[in-house]
This record gives structure tokens, C-alpha cells and sequence, in this order.
């Protein structure tokens, strides 16, 4: 009797040890397993706008409606010129184009104090404008018919004339891939933010009225840009938007006839064109 409880007491004593045993290398493998495991990534912070392409992919060739684009040789662009994200120096609610004049840059204003900057191209000396606007028409590969005033100081435009039909939409076009119309409350400003085959004038003032972009660029705007966008233009980034009564000659007839707007804008002021 003595002697089986002996026996006992030992298989007990040693079940016990064998339990702890087993229960050691269980921690053991389950740490070792848990330092395996491959690490999440972290999503995006909130409010950060995503990185976007190497230049090279941005503005390679672009088979778009039909058209093949060329590509655009950013190496011999000004760096401040190509699509970037930088730090919002404007102020605006995110959604906000602001055009500085200035400094030949269009902001699109995003969340978290960012801003996507694009490079364009303005008026020469006398063609200069600034303002509030609304986009109230958006158009791809956009027809384009110059006003009287430019005829009169290019006759050889008058073949495009609204009588004439327009030029088609192309590769030639002056309006490039796309065309952002501008109204004040529901009146066609004539002003357009607009793509443009000639690269090489990016971060100049050599157009008639307007504000051109590399047609890459423009595609990428008009992608990101909802209706009724608020546009401002301005010569500081900042500052207030100065009235004028002087009125730029303007590079477009206005939109075509039976387009469907995109109802009434907001209220603003037309005594800035």
C-alpha cells in the first residue's frame, strides 16, 4: 500500500514536469512564430496624397480618343514646371484650382495642407486676366473656334471661324486634349484652362488670353477636377484677387451651341473679366 502511493506521488511529480516541459516549448514555438510573421505594412496617413509617377511614365506617349500623343521631353522642361506635390501655399478648400500668375504655376488643392503644381503657359504683356471663376463645361479633345477680335489680328484663322465650323478637335488643335470652360454665375467667361501641343511654352507668357498646360498634365487635371470646380487667378499666391476693368482678349468663340452646362454657378462677381 506504503509503496503504490510512492509510485503515485512519483507519476504525478512527474507529469507535472513533463506538462511544464510541453508547455515551455509551446510559448517557445508560438514566439517563435510570432517573430516570423511578416510585418503590415502601414497604410497611407489620412489626408496624404499618394506619391505620384517617375516624370518619365507621367509624360510618356498617351493613345487617348483616338489620338496618339507624343512624348513630352521633360528633361528640357524646367523642373519647377513638371506635375508635382508640394506643400498647399494657397489657403483654399481642398478642390481649389488657384493660377499664379506669377509664377507660372496651377495649384489643385488637396487635403492635409498638400497641393498637386502644375507648370503652365499665359497670356503675353496685354493679354493678362485675372478673377474668380467656376468650371461649368468640361470637354475632351475640344473643338475650337476663335473669336472675331483674334481673326481680325490673324486672318488666317478665319477658316476656323464659327461660320466656317470650328477647327476639330486634334493634335493641332490650339485647345490640346482637353478644355476646362470658365463661367462667371452663368456667363461664359471665353477663358479656358486647356491642354496645348507646344510644350516648350510652359512657364512662359506667349498665348492670347488662357492657361495652357502640357497635354499630360491637362488629361491629369481633368481626371482629378469635379463639376463646378471654383477657379482663382491671381499675380500672388495668398493675396487678394484685384478687380479690373480692363477685359483680355479672349482664345475662344465661346462653348458650342446645344451644350449641356452643368446648371447655375455659384454667385460671384462679373466685373473681374
Amino acid at each position: 500500500m506504503f509503496t503504490t502511493e510512492i509510485e503515485s506521488r512519483r507519476l504525478s511529480r512527474r507529469g507535472f514536469l513533463n506538462a511544464a516541459a510541453l508547455g515551455a516549448a509551446s510559448i517557445a514555438v508560438s514566439a517563435c512564430t510570432t517573430t516570423a510573421r511578416r510585418p503590415v505594412e502601414p497604410p497611407f496617413p489620412a489626408n496624404v496624397e499618394p506619391p505620384l509617377l517617375d516624370y518619365a511614365t507621367m509624360y510618356a506617349p498617351v493613345s487617348d480618343g483616338g489620338f496618339d500623343l507624343p512624348g513630352i521631353p521633360f528633361e528640357k522642361i524646367d523642373p519647377q514646371f513638371l506635375r508635382q506635390i508640394v506643400p498647399d501655399p494657397t489657403g483654399e478648400k481642398p478642390g481649389t484650382i488657384v493660377v499664379d500668375t506669377a509664377g507660372h504655376h496651377l495649384y489643385l488643392v488637396r487635403p492635409g495642407g498638400q497641393a498637386i503644381r502644375y507648370g503652365v503657359g499665359l497670356g503675353r504683356a496685354g493679354f493678362e486676366w485675372s478673377g474668380d471663376a467656376v468650371v461649368q463645361w468640361k470637354q475632351k479633345w475640344p473643338k475650337w473656334t476663335p473669336p472675331g477680335e483674334m481673326i481680325a489680328r490673324q486672318p488666317e484663322l478665319a477658316k476656323y471661324s464659327a461660320d466656317n465650323g470650328g477647327q476639330p478637335g486634334g493634335l493641332t488643335n490650339p485647345l490640346g486634349a482637353r478644355a476646362l470652360y470658365l463661367f462667371q454665375g452663368n456667363q461664359d467667361t471665353l477663358y479656358r484652362l486647356h491642354g496645348s501641343p507646344e510644350w516648350n511654352s510652359i512657364g512662359k507668357s506667349v498665348s492670347s488670353g488662357c492657361v495652357r498646360l502640357i497635354n499630360q498634365d491637362i488629361i491629369d487635371l481633368y481626371d482629378r477636377v469635379p463639376n463646378k470646380t471654383p477657379v482663382i487667378v491671381t499675380a500672388g499666391v495668398g493675396q487678394p484677387v484685384p478687380a479690373t476693368n480692363r477685359r483680355a482678349i479672349p482664345i475662344d468663340d465661346g462653348v458650342p451651341e446645344g451644350s449641356i452646362l452643368l446648371g447655375a454657378a455659384r454667385t460671384i462677381s462679373d466685373s473681374i473679366f
